[in-house]
């Protein structure tokens, strides 16, 4: 009987091995770089890693580049141009049909609404053009996408888009276009540096 439990146990071994603290195959540590030696996927550390876990297609940059932006910038424009637009003739067509009634005014309504959103949707979509591709430009000649573009890009954009309006005017657009770019910089600065301040702090707390 001894022995039939004996020749069960070495039978069952074969094909279930047993495992103890001492075998060395169980040594593995409870972090990603030892859960790599189970399986490759366990090989991303989601607490120590500082770089984006994800594989990009080969030749293809860690970002969307201003581009890839471009297109959702200037449509992003002409939509915001054309609800403000909308209102501000709105506002306008009240004032100016204060006498009138029924359909006439109703009429006069929507023709201030349609030609003033027509327009200032016009006037935001090609500023942002001349924004996109002002930094897109950029951005290929000098092989970087940093603030300096944002600054030259918002800056040849003031310019060129008050050119026909005389020399101060054009000034006075490229000066305009620098200032909105230099707040905006200055805004996305204090957001990263926040960020990374809140990642150290949180770090700090943090066990492993």
């Amino acid at each position: 009987m001894e022995k039939e439990g004996t020749s069960l146990k070495s039978l069952l071994s074969m094909y279930g091995p047993s495992y103890t603290p001492e075998d060395p195959s169980m040594n593995v540590s409870v972090y990603s770089s030892g859960a790599s030696k189970l399986s490759p996927y366990l090989s991303v550390d989601p607490y120590l890693s500082s770089e984006p876990e994800f594989i990009l297609p080969e030749g293809q940059g860690r970002q969307r580049g201003r581009f890839e932006f471009a297109f959702g910038t200037i449509g992003s424009s002409v939509l915001v141009g054309a609800a403000f637009g909308g209102m501000a003739g709105l506002y306008k067509g009240i004032k100016e049909t204060q006498g009138q009634v029924g359909k006439v005014r109703r009429t006069q309504l929507i023709n201030y609404v349609s030609k003033q959103g027509a327009s200032s949707a016009n006037a935001l979509g090609v500023v942002a053009l001349m924004y996109s591709g002002f930094g897109c430009f950029l951005s290929w000649y000098r092989e970087t996408d940093d603030d300096a573009n944002t600054l030259g890009a918002a800056t040849a954009t003031g310019l060129l888009f008050k050119s026909t309006a005389g020399l101060r005017r054009c000034a006075v657009g490229g000066a305009v276009g620098f200032g909105l770019a230099a707040a905006y910089c200055l805004w996305t600065k204090g957001q990263k540096d926040r960020s990374i301040a809140n990642y150290v702090s949180n770090s700090r707390y943090t066990t492993y």
